[in-house]
């Protein structure tokens, strides 16, 4: 039951529970990755099952595809969708601009992939992910495992001439090895600690041999939903420019926490 969830998981339920009032009949969603994300799939999947919601998802990484499958909800890839009503996903940061950092769960190339090619982005957060700027979270850059080390050296002499306050970088390690991603890549993190151009920096990472993508989201994010712990949720639209402040009952969503343990 909910009283049972930490503050923190009750307020991504919250945050995940509202999201999903966006998804209409027919609609084609994308999935994101992560803890936050995964209570949005939960909460979809409910829908799907007791209501009788009719949608396509289409996943950002194995790990949701799964989840996704498990809860009644029909997935498939990019290219049987071909482009998205909406994708709703979580985030390890995001400013007042609505400019993310993404990729802590290492699915980053796929939920910008998704997310780029969807008519709508809402992120789903907690109070914790708001900051002042970017950086404080590592920045995660996927990068080809051939000259791993080669690239890593070019960010390092990029990052010399960008305003950021750090510059230690770690390639993502599983137990002793490294991090691969779905793709089978790698993924250096930067220690940034502040970005004061969050769109030059990504521009910068791109034009790297070597690097795919970095986690960086620039004018992708429509709308982000914050939860609170006591159900309060907070909408802010930076298309339309609003704020929204509403409230989740818990006690009409016991069906979701009923196969958790």
């Amino acid at each position: 039951m909910p009283a049972e969830l930490s503050p923190i998981d009750k307020a991504k339920f919250a945050a995940a529970r509202r999201a999903v009032d966006f998804v209409e009949d027919g609609m084609k969603v994308g999935l994101g990755t992560g803890s936050t994300a995964a209570w949005m799939v939960r909460c979809l999947g409910e829908l799907v099952r007791e209501e009788g919601l009719r949608i396509t998802g289409v996943p950002t990484s194995s790990r949701t595809a799964d989840l996704a499958r498990q809860v009644g909800i029909p997935v498939v890839g990019l290219d049987e969708a071909k482009w998205l009503d909406l994708t709703i996903d979580g985030a390890d940061e995001f400013d007042g601009e609505l400019n993310l950092i993404k990729g802590g769960g290492g699915a980053l190339l796929q939920e910008k992939i998704v997310a780029t090619a969807s008519d709508r982005m809402i992120v789903i957060s907690d109070a914790s992910k708001e900051v002042v700027s970017l950086g404080a979270f590592p920045l995660p850059v996927e990068v080809v495992p051939f000259g791993w080390q080669t690239t890593r050296a070019l960010i390092e002499e990029m990052l010399i001439s960008v305003e950021v306050l750090g510059r230690q970088t770690t390639l993502r390690l599983n137990g002793s090895q490294p991090y691969i991603t779905d793709e089978g890549n790698h993924i250096v993190d930067l220690h940034l600690n502040r970005i004061s151009n969050p769109r030059q920096l990504a521009m910068a990472l791109n034009q790297i041999p070597g690097v795919v993508e970095n986690g960086l989201f620039i004018d992708i994010c429509d709308m982000v939903i914050i939860g609170g712990p006591d159900g309060a949720v907070e909408l802010r639209d930076i298309n339309a420019g609003s704020v929204t402040q509403e409230r989740i009952d818990f006690a009409e969503d016991a069906n979701i926490f009923a196969d958790l343990d």
